[in-house]
């Protein structure tokens, strides 16, 4: 079983890298494989709703987004990781999720998933509400810990003495472990994944 970390900071080894260094870590002791994911800091393109997805199974931009798409294939769960700006995530962070989420939403649905913030202060549960809404509309389990799955401080140094914070990640990284143990236990018993209605509407008739 592996577990996709996805980095939705601009930097690469920042406050954000450290909170999913720890989730990592608890997996990793819990036997589960863990890819660490950086969207990278390049100028990404928001959605332009072209709609050219819906025939290809991916979006014209060929970057960020269809990589983790396509990385999503071959995982089992996910930990998207951002740092808090304006009381939310990363835009980089969403750009590329609301694009390979739209493309690629069939790779990501029934896996658990968990949003991590990292904050110097606040902000940090509003963002967590944000990253949570990509899971509970693609059928993901969304994965809790004893607090909520955030870091406090402004320097990577800083997140790493917020005891209760690490205790939170390493927590949050052995209930995925668990919950990831019990779906496989479910799928060796012949617990099959639902098959869910499709039904859109609209507001206004």
């Amino acid at each position: 079983m592996k577990v996709l970390l996805v980095n939705g900071s601009s930097r690469e080894n920042g406050c954000t890298s450290v909170a999913l260094g720890e989730v990592a870590r608890a997996l990793n002791e819990e036997g589960i494989e863990t890819e660490f994911f950086f969207i990278g800091n390049q100028p990404l393109s928001d959605c332009i709703a072209c709609g050219s997805c819906r025939k290809t199974g991916e979006c014209v931009f060929h970057d960020a987004a269809n990589a983790l798409a396509e990385k999503a294939k071959e995982c089992d769960g996910f930990v998207f990781g951002s740092p808090v700006y304006y009381a939310h995530p990363s835009a980089r962070l969403l750009t590329v999720m609301d694009r390979a989420f739209y493309s690629g939403g069939k790779h990501f649905a029934f896996k658990p998933a968990a949003a991590v913030l990292s904050a110097r202060r606040a902000g940090n549960v509003a963002s967590m509400d944000v990253v949570n809404k990509y899971f509970s509309i693609c059928s993901m389990p969304i994965v809790s810990s004893t607090y909520w799955n955030h870091v406090h401080g402004a320097q990577p140094e800083e997140v790493q003495e917020d005891k209760e914070g690490m205790m939170t990640m390493c927590n949050l990284g052995k209930n995925m472990a668990w919950l990831l143990k019990n779906i496989e236990a479910g799928r060796k018993n012949g617990v099959e994944r639902p098959v869910n209605e499709k039904l859109r509407t609209n507001f206004i008739r």
